[in-house]
Order: structure tokens, then sequence, then C-alpha cells
């Protein structure tokens, strides 16, 4: 394509500049001729009319004599660069100014006829064997008493008229040939604006097959172009950026399935081995079970976090009362508060409140957040949760008085497998996974999930549901 499209409108160019003389080299030259003639003849008629109307006719009535006439004629003939004839209806020369006219012996115009002539005021030829060559005829007739007594026959060279042609063509050919050279702008254009820029991205665009997501794409404008170019450099940084968030999920994976299965091989190896002696199987036992808790719940995270990235995915909305669903996850935490005298009080709008979303997808968020926040949570603590109810919205907050997020963690706190250095040490068996998957569902609602945060001074997340239609009315 790179070099297919320039050669394209190099050759469309060059046709155009060919077919540009053809035309002018056709049509041009005929065409500037028959104008040329037409404005010749004009002029000449207008003058044989006049002479028609005064001198020939004054000559016809005695008024003036053929010398006094034949003077006029010679000066006129010379200011028109043209010969003058006056004749009779049967061709007999009564004036001409190229050749004096003997009285004795009149020169006849053999064959000429007036009818001939009919519809036209002017002829080019020889007329009727005059001239040796082409001339450009024009008469008018000499009338009196109503009648014609004669013609006014003004003759010009045609091959004057053909130089005269001939160089305004030539004129032009100059200007076309300047035009010409002149469009090469459009070209110089083409190439600097359009065929360079897209030859790199070209280029660009066949690195980024080969792999290379990270080649730079060198377009520096602000048309179309550029903003293509820009587009596509974004892509491929996109492109380059989810790689690299792949390339990165997979190590977080085999990191988090390395680590339990090596502690369950080390501890039934210690076994076999005889390391561990029988008394103890049990405590260990204990420990390699809570190793397959963990990776069961780690592989049933990520099932549920492919799930959620499907596209199409169906929510199965309802309307269902919020208030119960939030008292029934709460109440699935009592053993785990009571053990970190943990206490969590509950601030719900009204007795029900209805809203319209996903039950069992909305009871995964509040069990995420809720086990977050008891997670991070100091022993002899609270954690609120409140309903708010706003125009068509409920806004639910999961509060909590614990270690707190870090400024600059706040933002990766939503990636998948993220985990902030405070929470390392006391979520040793959480997958990173809670909070993406928790985003991931408010967001199939089309809702907003925030967190607000202070070091040492707990966390408050936010979340958004609409209210069911029952409810509003």
């Amino acid at each position: 394509m790179r070099k297919t499209l320039y050669l394209k409108f190099l050759l469309a160019y060059l046709i155009f500049g060919f077919f540009g003389f053809l035309v002018v080299a056709t049509f041009g030259s005929s065409m500037t001729l028959e104008h040329m003639k037409r404005e010749r003849a004009d002029t000449l008629y207008k003058e044989a009319t006049l002479i028609a109307n005064t001198y020939a006719a004054d000559l016809y009535s005695n008024e003036v004599d053929l010398e006094t006439v034949n003077t006029q004629m010679d000066s006129l003939s010379v200011y028109l660069d043209a010969i003058i004839w006056i004749i009779n209806p049967s061709g007999r020369m009564i004036l001409d100014t190229d050749t004096p006219v003997e009285l004795e012996n009149p020169r006849i115009v053999e064959g000429f006829n007036a009818t001939d002539f009919a519809g036209s005021y002017y002829t080019v030829g020889d007329f009727y064997g005059s001239f040796d060559g082409d001339m450009l005829s024009v008469f008018a007739p000499i009338t009196s008493n109503f009648k014609v007594s004669g013609y006014v026959v003004i003759h010009s060279s045609m091959a004057e008229l053909k130089m005269t042609s001939e160089g305004i063509l030539r004129i032009t050919y100059i200007i076309l040939v300047i035009l010409f050279l002149l469009s090469l702008i459009i070209l110089i254009f083409f190439t600097e604006m359009v065929y360079q820029p897209l030859r790199r991205i070209t280029e660009a665009t066949e690195q980024y097959a080969a792999g290379n997501m990270h080649y730079e794409i060198q377009v520096d404008s602000e048309d179309e172009m550029g903003y293509l170019a820009a587009t596509l450099s974004y892509m491929a940084s996109e492109i380059a950026r989810s790689e690299d968030n792949q390339k990165k999920f997979i190590a977080n994976v085999s990191h988090d399935f390395r680590s339990p299965l090596t502690s369950i091989h080390g501890y039934l190896e210690a076994m076999l081995d005889g390391t561990i002696p029988p008394e103890l199987y049990e405590k260990y036992l204990h420990i390699v079970l809570n190793e397959t808790d963990r990776l069961t719940k780690l592989t049933n995270s990520l099932l549920t976090l492919n799930n959620l990235n499907t596209r199409g995915m169906v929510l199965e909305k309802t309307d269902f009362d919020l208030n119960t669903v939030i008292r029934d996850t709460a109440a699935s935490f009592e053993g785990t508060c009571q053990q970190k005298r943990i206490s969590i009080e509950l601030v719900l709008t009204g007795d029900r409140l209805y809203v319209n979303a996903d039950m069992g997808k909305i009871q995964q968020v509040l069990y995420n957040l809720l086990d977050n926040a008891i997670k991070f949570s100091h022993s002899d603590s609270s954690i609120k949760i409140e309903t708010t109810e706003k125009n068509t919205k409920v806004f639910v907050s999961v509060k909590d008085s614990g270690i707190g997020i870090p400024r600059d963690s706040l933002k990766l706190i939503w990636d998948r497998f993220y985990k902030t250095d405070l929470s390392r040490g006391k979520d040793k068996k959480g997958t990173g996974l809670g909070l993406s998957i928790t985003k991931e569902i408010i967001q199939a609602h089309n809702e907003n999930i925030n967190v607000i945060s202070t070091e040492g001074e707990g966390t408050e997340f936010i979340f958004s549901l609409p209210l069911s239609e029952e409810d509003d009315d």
C-alpha cells in the first residue's frame, strides 16, 4: 500500500496533466479560431453596413464621385487591414482597394450569387476563386429606393487570424504549464500531509502486528491523520497495558496457588517421612485443611470474576428488601465478631427498603465489604452499616474504624490481587479479589462505588442502588 497508493496518485496527476494538454490542443485551437472569426466577422460587418449606408449609397445616387469614395475606402482598408470591394448584383467590380478597377475593362466575379449567402453575413473560402487562400468575406447590401443596387464586401485574411489564434494558444499552453507546475504543490502537500503520515502509521501497525506494542508513531499534526495516529498509539498502549496486567495476573495467581500448595506438600511429606510425629497429625491436618479452604476460595473468586467479565452477562434483577439482606449478611458474621469482640451497628432507613437489583450479587457485595471491615478492624471496635435514601437511589455505607488505607493505595485497591502493605499481615487468607468482584458487580448494575479512608482511623465504602418502582410509589 505504501508504494501503490503514492504511484496511483502520481499516475492520476500525470493523466490529469496529459488530458489537460490534449483537450486544449484538440478543442482549444478550433474554439479559439472560431471565436476570433466571429469577432472579426462582427467587426467587419458593422463597417460594411456603415459603408453601404453612406459612401456606397452616395456613390449609387451620384452624390459623390468614384474617386472620392476610392480614396476613403483605401484609408479604411489600411485601418481595417482588409480588402474592400463594391460590386454589382451581377458580380461586376465597381471598387477594389487592392487592385485598381479599369472602367473600360471591369473585372467580373464569375459565379457570384447573393442568394448563396442567405441566412449568413459572412463566408470563409476563396470567394468564387478570387483569392489563392482562404479569406473571411463579409458583405452588406447597398439599397436604393428599396432595391438592392450592389454589395459592399470586405475580405480579411484567414492566415492572419490563424496566426493570432496560434499565438493565443501558445500563451494558453504556457499558462497551462505554469498551472501544472503550480499544482505540484498539491502533490507536495499530499506527500507531506497524507502519504508520509500514512506510511508511518502503516509501519506502526506492522510493528503492532509483530507484537511490538511499545512502538511510537511519529506523526505530529492536529488533523485526521494525527488523530488516527494518536488513536492507534493509545490502542497499542492499552493492549500493552492489558498484556502487562495479564502477565501480572498470571504471576499473582501462580504465587497465590503456589504458597498453599507448597505448605500442603511440605506438611504431607513431613507426615509420610516421619518428621511430624503421629500425635501432631491433627494440628497439621487442620493447617492443611485451612490451606485447601484458601485454594477453594481463590478458585471460586476467579470463577466469579470471570463470569462478571463475560460480555452480555444477564443480571437476575428483582425487587427485594435491602434491609433484610443487610440484616441476614450481618448475622452470618456473628461468630467472627464475637471472637474479635466487634459489634455491628445497623442504621437502616425504614423497616423495609425495596431496591431493584440482583439480590444474590448484592448479598455478595455486602459480604465482601463486611468481611474486609472485620479483617482490618481492631478488637473492641464497631462497624456501622447505614442506608440513605435520596431521590430514586439508595446509598449503602459500610464503615469501620480499622487500620485504614494509605492515600497512594486508594486507586489501586480495585485491582485484582492487590493488597496494601498494611493488610498483608492481617489478611493471610485473602485472595486480593474481593474488592475487584465488588466493583464489577456494582458496575454491572450501572451504579457506582466509592471509598473514603484515612490511614490509622478507618475506611468507609459507599455504593448506590436504584429504588424499586413499588418503593417509589
